[in-house]
């Protein structure tokens, strides 16, 4: 099962579909940040390794 690189958190099949970067990583997820804002975590994420 996937999990999110940033908390440890495990996540679905889906959500890693949907929300890895093109390297399969998964910066952000529902339990580290707020579910409007996955998506923009993760790429200030990204941005700021």
């Amino acid at each position: 099962m996937p999990k999110c690189d940033h908390c440890g958190a495990h996540v679905s099949e889906r959500f890693a579909r949907v929300f890895a970067d093109e390297h399969g990583e998964i910066h952000a997820c529902v339990s580290c940040s707020a579910n409007a804002g996955i998506a923009e975590a993760a790429r200030k994420r990204v941005r700021g390794a």
